[in-house]
């Protein structure tokens, strides 16, 4: 925290882009995408460093991630000009995704980052597929069940979130039907998937007593 708010820290960040301006003005060069990709990412690990230093201080991954990956599309796209047509979209959502899954990671209090991890990643996914009309719908469905099906799987201070396995049972079938299955192949998937769900509630109902 004390980098951040430190004055030499911004001083210093402030010089190198008075510099990079001048020879910008100097040379005739395009420099300004580089000292703002560069200074997304100090500040971004920056960031980082509140984290390293105390495990406590989790949020500071969100914007540090964050900024790193900005800072990282802004230096990309100033040395490949068509970038960003192609990948930033998906880079940025990936990153805000890893950046939330990071956050359980380091503390597993946070299991809700898992959900805001898995919605980002999926969209990322998305954006980088071509467009394959229903298909593309699909993996999204797909994606949000096996983000749900992860807060069921993985570990919590509190024990396992088995009552995420519903909403990813039934994001997994709409995905399956999203993909246009066959009308006969339909009519099985709905009654398996309230079996299961039966035998689920079945199962818990008897452990408990």
């Amino acid at each position: 925290m004390k980098l951040i708010s430190s004055r030499i820290f911004w001083g210093l960040l402030l010089i190198a882009g008075g510099v990079l301006f001048l020879l910008q003005y100097i040379l005739g060069f395009e420099l300004s995408g580089i000292f703002w990709g560069g200074a997304m990412a100090v500040v971004g690990a920056a960031f980082l460093s509140v984290v390293i230093g105390d495990r406590r201080n989790w949020w500071a991954l969100i914007p540090g991630l964050i900024l790193l990956v900005i800072g990282a599309i802004i230096l990309l796209e100033s040395f490949v000009p068509n970038f960003s047509d192609a990948w930033s979209g998906a880079i940025m959502l990936g990153g805000i995704g890893l950046a939330f899954w990071i956050v359980y990671l380091v503390n597993r209090e946070n299991w809700w980052a898992i959900i805001p991890g898995g919605v980002m990643v999926t969209l990322a996914v998305v954006t980088a597929l071509p467009d394959f009309g229903m298909t593309t719908g699909a993996v999204f469905f797909i994606g949000l069940g096996a983000t749900f099906g992860l807060v069921g799987l993985l570990p919590t201070p509190h024990g396992n979130m088995r009552w995420a396995f519903i909403p990813a049972l039934v994001l997994a079938v709409m995905g399956l039907l999203t993909l246009g299955f066959a009308a006969d192949i339909i009519n099985y998937i709905w009654p398996v998937a309230l079996i299961l769900v039966g035998i689920w509630f079945v199962i818990r109902t008897l452990r408990r007593r």
